[in-house]
């Protein structure tokens, strides 16, 4: 284990990554399903407080995983079983998310026992993996061993507040704090350091694989939005307006997500990994969202939800309004450039999701107001397509070609 070449050709992701990926599909399900319920009953704030700290910690699970694989990923036994320790974590950690939606919407302590639990065993195994890695490469030592350190410092703070049972307003205040130490490792690790040999394409690679997984919840609250339609009303016009409009708002943010040039910049500029990495993590938030607010429209349809119209377009539109301008953020801040031709598209989706909502209020049918949303993403990849190719293509050019950091 000393560390993968971070400018190999064609470093593609392993059948493994793949398949430890495939556990956070249950994860993010079950974060998705969970706020679907909390929203359609109502329990909004509780509801929406859950699902940000469940997918934050889901991502950073995630996120642990992909970047110590993009650098030392050895493919022995000792490395897949280690890796499978941690898909046993995950899925412990993912079957604790109902029940911590639960202890948040009927107020008193939180319950996050199952939850650490899952984060115990992947930290056990990631920690034992940083520690293989600085004992077999002395040139990264420094970087692992500072990788362990917080790790273990972070996951002795998340098992103290599991012990307390700490109310609400404790928790979160102390969750705050963990995040933060969290967050801080990997920066202080990397430039404190020679830096571990991650792979820029690869990273670019992995990243954008999972949000093609996480898009995946797009489809499910299309087919349970249908599936409710088909039973209520039998096939008609306002279910086929569903259809189209859940799997292309899905493509629609597929297309925009994969119009910003990660591999690129990255490999020039390693130091931009961190805003562009953590970020990420409201990106699949937004996108599990979105999947959430579509299957909140099945409850809408169903009749077992008090919210209506109104509240199943917001549902879908604010995090698709998110989604929107996370992806211009970290476009700017990877490209570190000021396009104005941003600013009105940016500006074009918002008033599309605005106009979808003011159309929900006037009485129109929801899936009209669905393939309004539908079409916000549109307005990006229409923009890209016509003149936006042509400007990230100048700004590639003299960002590459200047060398500025």
């Amino acid at each position: 284990m000393t560390g993968r070449d971070p400018q190999q050709s064609h470093r593609a992701a392993t059948p493994l990554e793949l398949l430890f990926d495939l556990t956070f599909v249950v994860a993010f399900g079950q974060a998705g399903d969970q706020l679907a319920h909390a929203l359609a009953e109502a329990h909004t704030a509780s509801g929406i407080l859950a699902f940000v700290f469940a997918v934050a910690a889901t991502c950073w699970a995630w996120i642990n995983f992909s970047w110590f694989a993009s650098a030392y990923d050895t493919d022995d036994w000792f490395y897949r079983l280690s890796t499978m320790v941690q898909m046993i974590g995950v899925v412990v950690f993912a079957l604790g998310i109902p029940v911590f939606f639960t202890s948040l919407e009927h107020g008193g302590h939180v319950d996050n026992g199952v939850l650490v639990s899952g984060y115990v065993v992947m930290r056990v195994a990631l920690i034992g993996q940083w520690l293989r890695a600085a004992a077999q490469d002395p040139e990264h030592r420094g970087t692992a061993l500072r990788y362990a350190l917080f790790v273990g410092v972070a996951q002795a703070g998340w098992v103290a507040v599991a012990m307390l049972s700490l109310d609400v307003v404790p928790f979160f205040l102390c969750a705050v704090v963990l995040f933060a130490v969290e967050l801080l490792g990997p920066i202080l690790a990397e430039r404190h350091s020679s830096g571990s040999p991650w792979h820029p394409h690869h990273l670019a690679e992995r990243y954008g694989l999972l949000a093609i997984i996480t898009l995946g919840e797009g489809i499910f609250g299309t087919v349970a939005a249908v599936s409710v339609l088909v039973q209520e009303q039998g096939w008609s016009g306002e279910a086929v307006i569903v259809v189209i409009a859940g799997v292309g708002l899905t493509f629609g943010l597929w297309w925009t997500y994969f119009t910003m040039p990660s591999g690129r910049i990255l490999a020039r500029f390693r130091s931009r990994l961190f805003a562009w990495g953590y970020g990420h993590i409201a990106i699949y938030g937004s996108i599990v969202a979105v999947g959430a607010g579509l299957h909140v429209s099945a409850y809408v349809i169903e009749g077992n939800s008090s919210i209506g119209v109104v509240g199943a377009i917001l549902a879908v539109a604010v995090p698709a309004l998110l989604f929107s301008f996370t992806m211009f953020t970290l476009y700017t801040l990877l490209l570190r450039t000021f396009d104005p031709f941003h600013i009105a598209l940016f500006a074009g989706t918002a008033l599309l999701l605005i106009a979808a909502i003011l159309l929900a209020l006037a009485g129109v049918s929801l899936g009209v107001c669905l393939l309004v949303v539908t079409f916000s993403p549109a307005v990006v990849v229409v923009g890209y397509e016509i003149l936006g190719r042509r400007h990230q293509a100048d700004a590639m050019g003299r960002i590459l070609n200047d060398g500025a950091s």
